[in-house]
């Protein structure tokens, strides 16, 4: 029999941003909260991200729940401490009909969301090569240092009492209980976020939602163009398909033509090519895009290849010098946000789009609110 551990009114099973989230929503409401983690901190998607909040591409729940996280960024980067800063996003247009989508998108989202940019104005904001024809400037966007922010957050919530079990698996959830590897933790609620590995505790939910395993390749160069500052997220073309906010974009249909005909091999691998930069001035570029249940473990160097090169063509130089590589991995579903209470007072509650560091803080205000009624 299993002693027990610990106890509180929310146990929260999973310590990346989005248990986090909800962590730090139940603390702000007055309730006593416990974090069940099984490593030693948080070393998934929510460290292995471009660090980028990118809320004004978005549409339906994920826009709405972006919008709520953007002032919890703000104050949390403040207490917290870690940077966190409305930088904006700029999308940079390198054909016409990219352009047009993005003027489509201000005439929708208005200038307070969405400012077009001549060639000119969006190479003075961000260092990019003689085919950019253009772009636009999302202003509220924001971007935090995503290798610090999670941490510190844990940190700052120990502060205010939540009580962190690292290094503890969860064996057993169930109403009132979730048994670990180190004792029984009894709750009042429990929340399971534990993104990708859904199917390792409720598997038939995962299949229900078609959960997979979405597999990024992403690297840190050195900035080629030296000292300068390059403060805004840079996204392009291909961006413009993987964010359900350019949707409603008649054009969108265009350049998705193009590019499946004109780069059929950047297409097949699901190709999102943006940066972010690194407080320490280094790029974050990427990515690539696999899916499946269980991912081979063989990484295949033509996909790091091909992400070199674009970003090498949209810099405007002729190559990169690669500091690190790595693996993300996010859970992919049919729905953008799987939120479900498979057992009497047990929510779950996956981000199953790639946009958890976008999203986490506004949609755990509302499942909190939710659960409290």
């Amino acid at each position: 029999m299993s002693s027990t551990l610990d106890s509180a009114d929310l146990v929260v099973v999973g310590a990346g941003i989005v248990g986090l989230a909800h962590a730090f929503e139940a603390v702000e409401r007055g309730l006593s909260v416990v974090v069940v983690e099984r490593n030693d901190r948080a070393v998934g998607a929510s460290v292995r991200n471009f660090g980028h909040a990118c809320a004004t591409g978005l549409d339906g729940d994920g826009l709405r729940y972006g919008l709520a996280a953007r002032e919890r960024w703000l104050r949390l980067s403040r207490e917290a401490g870690f940077w966190a800063a409305r930088t904006g996003t700029v999308m940079v247009a390198r054909a016409e009909d990219e352009l047009a989508v993005l003027g489509e998108f201000a005439a929708l989202r208005g200038a307070g969301q969405v400012q077009l940019l001549s060639a000119a104005e969006t190479a003075a904001k961000v260092p990019v090569g003689a085919d950019a024809i253009g772009g636009a400037f999302l202003p509220e966007d924001l971007r935090v240092d995503q290798r610090e922010a999670v941490a510190a957050i844990a940190r700052y919530l120990a502060g205010r009492g939540v009580r962190f079990h690292w290094a503890t698996n969860a064996h057993r959830i169930g109403t009132g209980l979730v048994d670990t590897s180190r004792g029984e933790v009894h709750a009042g609620t429990v929340l399971l976020a534990t993104g990708h590995d859904l199917d390792r505790h409720f598997p038939e939910l995962a299949a229900q939602g078609r959960v997979r395993r979405c597999v990024l390749r992403m690297q840190r160069v050195a900035n080629p163009h030296g000292d300068r500052v390059i403060e805004p997220a840079v996204q392009t073309g291909f961006s413009l398909l993987r964010y359900n906010g350019f949707a409603a974009c008649p054009s969108l249909t265009a350049v998705r033509e193009r590019l499946e005909r004109e780069r059929p091999e950047l297409i097949g691998i699901g190709l999102n090519l943006m940066f972010t930069q690194r407080p320490d001035g280094t790029l974050t570029i990427g990515d690539t895009h696999v899916y499946d249940t269980t991912p081979e473990f063989f990484d295949e160097e033509h996909l790091d290849a091909h992400v070199q090169r674009e970003i090498a063509g949209l810099l405007g130089v002729e190559r990169l010098t690669v500091l690190e590589r790595w693996r993300g991995v996010y859970a992919s579903g049919t729905e953008p946000f799987l939120i479900e209470s498979p057992v009497e007072g047990v929510h779950v509650v996956s981000v199953t789009s790639g946009v958890g560091m976008t999203t986490a803080l506004g949609l755990g205000a509302e499942v909190v609110g939710r659960i409290l009624g």
